[in-house]
């Protein structure tokens, strides 16, 4: 190839702007004690989920869409790439999931990011779903490696539903870490549950176990900032728990800004919101894992819902 003058690799035939650096190309591939600043590993399962999901492709999405972005933030002044002080993102690639067995693909899950974190290869970790069933999986691998676990939920649903219907699906993974011991109900902070997305009896149980709900009214009130309401929740957690851990359930935005979720719906979040909401969460010392769960790039809309999620993994690099 290379006595080619302008032949090059498939899919290497890209323009290339010698002052422009994308964001892709801070990820490098995990290597036995190679160290970065925050690492990502993929968990593209969607076999679980209630309705229809192409969720199992969005790792790969996300990645993509790192290629949509630069790495100078031009508010702040700051280049993740900057050569004195150029940023990491260790990339652990995705979980070999089970062809057919939904339970050996979520303990694949949990052994997976369990051995992940062990490396100690970030200090921050990113969980790409994948339907929102890969969550109790993740944090059990959490609280066996990092103790006692608050979660910050951004979600229109409680994900509280009851497993005798449908078994382990991606509405139940908060209902089952609560039944199993994994995680007590006042650990657990929901934000953005959005009106007729639920069931009444799901509601009613959050309650009783003790789950902090934030309703869309409760994050729009005029009053008050999701910076404060964010603040709240560190401050409940930060003498309770070990380490936080922030589940990103897509369909938390509006319907507006993320076609690719399979449980769209409109009274959702602005991406804005949901950005300084993870900004202010990613200031507490205590915060170490977030998953991004729920899109699927079938339905999306030129990569719409994965571009947002990609901004969310530039935004961690500033923690």
């Amino acid at each position: 190839m290379s006595t080619f003058q302008h032949i090059k690799p498939a899919g290497k035939a890209q323009f290339k702007d010698r002052y422009t650096t994308k964001a892709a190309e801070l990820l490098t591939a995990w290597e036995e004690g190679k160290k970065g600043d925050i690492a990502i590993i993929g968990a593209p399962l969607s076999k679980p989920s209630i309705s229809h999901s192409g969720a199992s492709f969005a790792p790969d999405a996300i990645r993509r869409c790192l290629n949509s972005f630069t790495t100078y933030n031009i508010e702040r002044g700051t280049d993740l790439a900057e050569v004195d002080a150029r940023k990491t993102i260790i990339d652990f690639g995705d979980i070999t999931m089970h062809p057919t067995s939904i339970k050996e693909s979520h303990q694949r899950i949990y052994e997976s990011t369990k051995a992940a974190t062990e490396t100690n290869a970030a200090p921050f970790t990113i969980i790409l779903g994948g339907d929102h069933s890969i969550t109790t999986s993740t944090v059990k691998a959490i609280k066996e490696t990092k103790g006692t676990v608050g979660i910050i939920q951004f979600d229109a649903h409680h994900d509280l539903r009851n497993t005798e219907d449908g078994g382990p699906t991606n509405g139940t993974p908060f209902r089952r870490l609560l039944k199993e011991g994994h995680l007590k109900g006042d650990h657990l902070i929901q934000i953005g549950i959005r009106n007729y997305a639920n069931a009444k009896a799901y509601h009613d149980y959050a309650i009783e176990q003790g789950v902090t709900v934030y309703t869309m009214k409760d994050v729009k009130q005029p009053d008050a900032s999701i910076t404060e309401l964010i603040q709240k929740s560190l401050t409940k957690l930060e003498s309770q728990v070990d380490t936080i851990y922030l589940s990103v359930d897509m369909d938390v935005l509006d319907q507006a800004f993320a076609p690719g979720c399979p449980a769209i719906g409109p009274g959702g979040m602005h991406p804005d919101t949901l950005t300084e909401a993870v900004q202010t969460a990613l200031q507490h010392p205590k915060v170490h894992t977030m998953d991004i769960v729920e899109i699927d790039p079938t339905l999306d809309i030129r990569d719409m819902t994965s571009r947002v999620a990609a901004h969310l993994i530039l935004e961690t690099l500033l923690k």
